[in-house]
């Protein structure tokens, strides 16, 4: 019947009757009958339809079974062999049994079995010799076969084994059980990123981590990788595959993960196609399954945009992408504000567990303290119901001990929450989930505890926990309880916060810095602003104290003056409100050259030395210059940001920062001391080495070696102690200097390079050891651990990697983060920005005005002002409640001298202390990082400058009017100079 079905269906018959299976069928079907017909069974020729099972491939292939290369072609092997092997046993076992030719006299008895047996062991040259062919015709069969059996198991076999040999460990499909939540982490995999993943998403601090971690990637991993992968076998499972590949997510189990996160190459040689590769993979994931939650890293901000661009992107379903570029550059220009800021935020969103030994200083011991704080979300309990956000901060702190940050603010509309850093005047509703630091997941949880019935009279926090009050157990049913930086939430919140803030005393400015980072702000929530008293003491430009019988010209560097009414100025700002805005420039008008700068008196600025090649690369400057030109400082207190470099690539960046004001660039080189002491680096405020160039193939290890000569350059350098006054006279217009209006120095400058403060970006964490050479780091400490990243000088972009860790955990946290380093960055302003144009200005508006009144991180000194008496053996807690119910301001943190010894030899060092205990002693010469308040009364005036206000408040690092001579930081005790005194050591 089946011959007779495939004759009717071949298209041409004459071709099918000379097949080879239509030959098998004419020797095994007419046997058939003959068989019926003699009344009797005759083997005959049916063992030819052995050669059938060479067709089995094909029809697996047809049912869709056998899909890969491989698979198909290991079929088609094992069916040639075990047919041509079965069909020769058959013909032995005919030759056998019919006996010799031509009588069939003398036949040997052998099953067809024995003859199976038999032919293995002749194939395989073993030749046992137990059984062995009777007849002269079966021992010539078997000599024509030894040839082609030989043949066939010398070639056929090998080519079998290898092909099973091929079958990797890794091509499984991945089976979890039940219940239990799955991500699948791709993209640049490698023992090194996937250990400092691992390290920081399984941190012991994140308790009761549910949740597998697969890892899908086109290339086995190494040994060395392959023993981790044993020693996370529990938690962790490893894929071979691509994830262009639809097959090979489907055995990831992508459509039925929580979450894909991609990582990026950071030591990429094209960081651009590092990213378009990224960007491809989320596509595939996406046109996969469209609804899958997807984390990515990007190298570059530009490419950010490409993700808009993606159907079903959407960032309000948790979708959201880590800039490397934007977020490394936002905290060096943090740094810039407030030095070692970049370093507490880095070890804040990081999982580290600290342990102090009585064996370490007393500084490092104190440091690591701080390491261990983590940002966590917990829900506060019913008694923060109804309290201002002051009096929530104050309590959590004094009597849970946790430090309460911010809080998410639920939209009145029903629109996605916002996330409110350190508000005034608002009022926590009931469910309100709030952002703390705090050791531990568990130590948050104190504040989902608390109660004040029961709990008022506690003095240890380690005693809060849960009590059986009828009020909490209502409002505990169903809200859930601890989220550790945490679950992944049901809303995705914009780019921007809310940051209101509380009315400060008339002494404010006079014991902060007004030039201090900043945060986002709400745009589309609008708060009413309390009455705010005049400041007595307003803060001057460091750069220019205008005296106030003078007149004033306009200069590049102070465009306040009777040409240019910055107050009637409408397009002040960009379209969105959040960043000081300027009609775009030619880089020509703002190149300087050596002579033209060493006349420019500049003070108080920030100096960029950035290693680039005509053909490097992009940054992305804008990320490092906006976050200085944030709308939440006042003109007048932006700093100077001067580019040390080179010309033809700024030109390349020059798009991006033509519309951002006061930016000067030098076209020469960071090496040379000339150009440095062109641009007075030892007067600026802060020094950022930069490097655009790509790292080589050869020894990555040297992809730092500018960056670390120019920093050990700059440490090696002194100056001349001058402090070199411009006098203001009436009708001294015509001695104005290239950038500006004359200029009354307030500060002596460093006479050694090693007290510049500068920060150095480092590509490779090793190179961290060359920066400091008094510091007695091992090659192979943890950056975090490290003096030179202790002390806020140093930053890699490979602390960066713990954010994809947190984001998956808590969205809110990413975005809180963005929030205080980009300084305001919105979708609003990533729509703007996609379209290449650069920022757009914008009409001041209320709604655009309001977006200026958001916190912004501050450095306060306590060697004087209202607080200095807490300098002298004050406790950090009263020092935290003076600073919270005088000024609104949020205590996070302490800049603390390394030696606090007054000894001539002592060092100029500073390193962060994040979240001191509240017992902590203060000294007079530390300074303490702030949250503090945007305050609208402190605009731009000619007449200040009198002598009288703003005198004092200069930021770490300067002198001070009035300030004991000699000393480098506001408040610095005897033996911390920068301007005289010992030669420091390098830092």
């Amino acid at each position: 019947v089946y011959f007779f079905i495939r004759f009717i269906a071949a298209s041409d018959k004459f071709w099918f009757m000379l097949e080879l299976y239509s030959f098998v069928d004419y020797f095994t079907i007419p046997p058939s009958f003959v068989s019926i017909y003699l009344n009797r069974t005759w083997i005959g020729l049916r063992f030819l339809r052995a050669l059938r099972l060479m067709t089995v491939p094909d029809i697996l292939q047809y049912l869709n079974i056998l899909k890969t290369s491989t698979s198909i072609r290991l079929a088609q092997l094992i069916s040639i062999f075990i047919s041509v092997w079965l069909t020769a046993a058959g013909i032995i076992h005919l030759l056998e049994n019919s006996g010799d030719l031509p009588t069939f006299s003398e036949p040997v008895a052998i099953s067809y079995w024995n003859a199976v047996y038999f032919l293995m062991v002749t194939m395989s040259t073993v030749g046992y010799g137990d059984i062995t062919c009777g007849t002269s015709l079966g021992r010539v069969v078997q000599l024509m076969f030894l040839a082609v059996g030989l043949a066939l198991f010398a070639s056929v076999l090998p080519e079998i084994l290898e092909l099973l040999g091929s079958q990797s460990k890794w091509a499984g499909t991945y089976h979890g059980d039940k219940g239990k939540r799955h991500i699948v982490v791709c993209g640049h995999i490698t023992y090194e990123s996937v250990s400092h993943f691992l390290k920081d998403f399984l941190h012991e601090d994140r308790e009761d981590v549910d949740v597998e971690v697969v890892f899908l990637h086109r290339a086995e991993p190494d040994l060395e990788f392959e023993g981790l992968l044993k020693r996370q076998h529990t938690r962790v499972k490893y894929f071979q595959g691509s994830l262009m590949n639809a097959m090979d997510l489907e055995r990831a189990k992508v459509h039925e993960a929580d979450a894909c996160l991609v990582l990026a190459n950071k030591y990429c040689q094209d960081p651009d196609a590092e990213d378009a590769a990224n960007i491809m993979r989320v596509i595939s994931i996406k046109n996969y399954s469209d609804d899958i939650r997807v984390i990515i890293q990007l190298m570059q901000y530009h490419n950010k945009a490409y993700l808009l661009n993606i159907p079903s992107w959407d960032w309000k379903q948790g979708d959201d992408v880590i800039c490397l570029a934007e977020l490394k550059l936002g905290f060096i220009a943090q740094s810039c504000l407030a030095p070692g800021f970049s370093t507490m935020m880095a070890n804040l969103f990081a999982m580290r567990s600290f342990k102090t030994s009585p064996d370490m200083a007393a500084w490092q011991n104190d440091y690591l303290q701080g390491t261990g704080c983590e940002m966590y979300t917990e829900t506060l309990s019913p008694t923060f119901t109804g309290m201002s956000f002051s009096q929530a901060s104050e309590l959590c702190f004094v009597k849970l001990k946790l430090l309460l940050l911010a809080i998410e603010v639920k939209s009145d509309d029903g629109g996605d929450s916002k996330i409110s850093i350190n508000p005034r005047g608002a009022k926590i509703p009931a469910n309100t989930v709030g952002f703390f630091i705090a050791q531990s997941a568990e130590e948050v949880k104190r504040a989902w505890f608390y109660c004040k019935a029961c709990h008022e009279d506690v003095k240890d926090e380690n005693q809060i926990k849960k009590c059986k009050c009828k009020n909490l157990a209502t409002f505990r049913k169903g809200v859930r309880a601890i989220q550790l930086v945490g679950r992944a939430s049901e809303h995705k919140d914009d780019d921007n916060l809310l940051a209101t803030t509380k009315p400060g005393g008339p002494a404010q400015s006079s014991m902060v810095n007004a030039t201090k980072p900043a945060n986002n702000v709400k745009k589309n929530v609008s708060v009413k602003e309390e009455p705010k008293p005049n400041m007595n003491g307003r803060p001057t430009n460091k750069a220019a104290v205008q005296q106030k019988s003078a007149k004033m010209e306009v200069g590049i560097a102070d465009d306040q003056a009777k040409d240019f009414d910055f107050e009637k100025t409408e397009m002040k700002y960009d379209s969105t409100g959040m960043f000081h805005w300027t009609p775009a420039r030619a880089i020509e008008d703002c190149i300087l050259d050596r002579n033209q700068a060493a006349m420019t008196v500049l003070n108080g600025h920030v100096v960029v030395c950035l290693f680039a090649d005509p053909d490097s690369p992009l940054i992305g400057l804008r990320n490092l210059v906006m976050p200085l030109r944030a709308s939440n400082f006042h003109y007048h207190e932006l700093k100077h940001v001067v580019i040390v470099g080179s010309v033809d690539y700024i030109r390349r960046e020059w798009k991006t920062l033509q519309n951002l004001p006061k930016i000067s660039v030098l076209n020469g080189s960071p090496l040379s001391r000339a150009d440095l002491r062109a641009v007075n680096v030892n007067l600026c405020d802060m020094c950022v080495i930069l490097s655009a160039k790509v790292p080589s193939n050869d020894d990555p290890t040297l992809a730092d070696k500018e960056a670390i000569l120019a920093s050990l350059n700059i440490k090696a350098m002194t100056f001349d102690d001058t402090i070199g006054v411009l006098s203001q006279n009436n009708g001294a217009s015509d001695s104005l200097s290239p950038l500006g209006s004359p200029i009354v120095l307030q500060r002596k400058g460093s006479v050694y390079g090693a007290n510049v403060p500068m920060i150095t970006e480092l590509v490779n964490d090793s190179n961290v050891q060359f920066l400091d050479q008094d510091d007695d780091d091992d090659p192979d400490t943890e950056l975090y651990l490290t003096q030179p990243f202790a002390c806020g000088t140093a930053f890699a972009v490979s602390v960066l990697d713990s954010l994809m860790s947190t984001t998956y955990f808590n969205q809110n946290a990413l975005t809180l983060i963005r929030s205080l380093i980009t300084g305001g960055a919105t979708p609003e302003l990533e729509l703007i920005l996609a379209e290449g144009a650069g920022l757009r200005g914008g009409y001041s508006t209320p709604e655009t005005l309001s977006n200026r009144d958001r916190c912004r991180v501050g450095q306060i000194s306590l060697f004087e002002g209202p607080l200095a008496s807490f300098g002298e053996g004050g406790k950090y807690i009263d020092l935290f409640v003076a600073a919270l119910r005088n000024y609104g301001m949020l205590c996070i943190g302490l800049y603390r001298f390394r030696d606090t010894a007054n000894a001539f030899d002592a060092s100029s060092k500073r390193y962060v202390i994040t979240n001191p205990p509240t017992d902590f002693n203060l000294l007079p010469s530390d300074q303490v990082f702030v949250l503090m308040q945007f305050d609208p009364g402190m605009e731009y005036r000619p007449d200040w400058g009198d002598g009288k206000g703003g005198e004092r408040l200069l930021r770490a690092g300067h002198s001070v009017v009035g300030g004991p001579p000699g000393h480098s930081v506001v408040g610095g005790p005897p033996g911390h100079p920068a301007g005289g005194g010992k030669k420091p050591d390098s830092s």
